[in-house]
């Protein structure tokens, strides 16, 4: 198998040698187009080989490993409070809850008595979205209040701690971006600092083109100027093919594919947590897709989840983490079953056993 070469996916070398360094400083290898899982991972078989045995059943996410954003269930922990709604995750068999905000509409409630709920039903906090940055000082973001962010995030004892906004604070050109990386190497060394990761939750705009250098992926940009030691990723794999969907194209007409899996193969350690939100194809969207609950849609949950779970591991620990999301759970027009049925339908897809 010839390697990758060290360059952007989707981009061209003219220009883009001090870039091409610094993603292999970073030791991340340029994701090429059309790459298959297969070849990535070696699974080309010997003639003459003795077939091995048929694995035991096993669910689809590693036991432990599956979670929810609490997003999803925002009118619900408002309804009915944090503690019922953990009541339920646990009856779905989720393990964990990912965070954004800590009170939901609920009032106040302290992160001591947050946490001792999650431990009475049996879930870890896995994560928190918090708000990137705002002119009022007195919002609570990674750039106004940095310090009480990762240490809210600590008490909790969460692992991870990061936000869901764009790196598009300074703008979409290549120097914007580099600004914003910078400003995450930053919040990843104070979470670390706290024994936390620092993480970006991406959309679909993530993997559009710069706006000054449009050969140039501005998610390239973000991978190649973060630290890796620093700054880690949550693929949201529903709006990562969306936007493979919206930038397969550059805005001059040539190709430009890319498959959201390979990203995460070439640098496995750099992905801890997954938002696992399903998608049917819809020709009337921009995206391509519009949301259903996991197992409705026709994102092949089956192949990405299992390439991404067995793969060989390279010394690296990741450990990662499936998290269910639904942003339109709560909108009776789109799901009227409501988004406790959505915790409830996705757990089981997810929990179901199979090779």
């Amino acid at each position: 198998m010839s390697r990758r070469p060290a360059t952007p996916a989707g981009s061209t070398p003219d220009g883009l040698e001090a870039l091409g360094h610094r993603l292999r400083r970073r030791g991340f290898l340029g994701v090429a187009a059309g790459a298959t899982a297969a070849a990535l991972l070696g699974t080309t078989g010997t003639a003459g080989a003795a077939p091995a045995p048929h694995p035991a059943p096993h669910p689809l996410v590693p036991p432990g490993r599956l979670g929810i954003q609490l997003y999803t269930l925002r009118d619900q922990t408002e309804q009915l409070g944090f503690a019922r709604v953990f009541e339920e995750l646990r009856r779905y068999g989720y393990d964990s809850v990912e965070f954004a905000g800590y009170t939901q509409g609920t009032g106040d409630i302290t992160l001591r008595r947050l946490k001792r709920l999650m431990r009475d039903n049996g879930l870890r906090g896995i994560g928190s979205h918090v708000g990137y940055h705002s002119d009022n000082p007195d919002d609570y973001t990674f750039a106004t209040q940095l310090e009480k962010v990762v240490d809210d995030a600590a008490a909790l004892g969460l692992p991870h701690v990061g936000t869901a906004a764009s790196p598009d604070r300074y703008g979409r050109t290549v120097d914007a971006w580099k600004r914003a990386a910078e400003d995450f190497n930053t919040y990843g060394a104070a979470a670390r600092a706290r024994g936390l990761k620092f993480y970006q939750h991406n959309h679909q705009m993530e993997f559009g083109f710069a706006e000054d250098k449009p050969h140039i992926r501005l998610y390239d940009v973000l991978l190649a100027e973060t630290d890796p030691d620093l700054v880690f990723l949550e693929m949201d794999i529903y709006w990562a093919y969306a936007g493979r969907h919206r930038f397969s194209v550059r805005p001059d007409g040539t190709p430009a594919p890319f498959d959201p899996l390979d990203y995460v193969l070439a640098a496995p350690h750099r992905y801890p947590l997954f938002h696992v939100k399903d998608g049917e194809h819809d020709e009337a969207s921009p995206d391509g897709l519009h949301m259903v609950d996991v197992g409705d849609g026709d994102l092949d949950y089956q192949r990405f989840i299992r390439t991404v779970r067995d793969r060989p591991r390279h010394g690296h620990r990741t450990g990662h983490h499936w998290l269910v999301e639904r942003d339109d759970a709560v909108d009776p027009a789109v799901n009227p079953a409501g988004s406790l049925t959505t915790a409830r339908r996705s757990a089981a897809y997810l929990n179901r056993r199979g090779r």
